[in-house]
């Protein structure tokens, strides 16, 4: 009896335990993506403001997920810690060989001429799926294309 006992309530309490990044970042209603602000063209201030590709990036996915885009300037060794923590949601990285992604966390399909990737954290298939649909939706309507031209002439 008690064996089913802990059976059950392991069964109700793993879902809870395990809730998935989407759910947080929707009662949020906001999505936390670090970015280093001395990254040209991908992120840098001008006039004080920060500006670049992953900058507009962030705005045009958070729009897309119906979401505000809050940026976080963080220092570069710490971007990727701080997005397998939770301390972020996501980033703007571009992995090779040398710069591969932790265990901890899971990326978006890589996209645009630039072979970037959405690193986030593992284990969250929802928000894997409502990021690349939302980098679909900007594909399709031709704004990422219309970005990386901006950039990176």
């Amino acid at each position: 009896m008690r064996l089913t006992i802990g059976v059950l309530l392991a069964v109700l309490f793993t879902p809870l335990a395990q809730a998935e990044l989407i759910d947080e970042i929707n009662d949020r209603g906001e999505l936390r993506i670090a970015v280093q602000s001395d990254a040209a063209p991908y992120a840098f201030k001008q006039d004080e403001h920060l500006t670049g590709f992953d900058i507009e990036l962030g705005q045009a996915l958070a729009k897309e997920l119906d979401l505000r885009a809050e940026f976080i300037e963080t220092p570069a060794a710490q971007v990727l810690p701080g997005v397998e923590s939770g301390k972020f949601d996501i980033t703007v990285d571009k992995p090779d060989e040398e710069n591969k992604l932790a265990p901890a966390l899971s990326a978006s399909q890589p996209f645009g001429e630039q072979h970037l990737v959405i690193p986030f954290q593992k284990d969250n298939p929802a928000f894997e799926s409502a990021v690349n649909n939302a980098l679909q939706r900007l594909k399709d309507n031709g704004r990422l294309a219309e970005l990386e031209q901006k950039w990176f002439p």
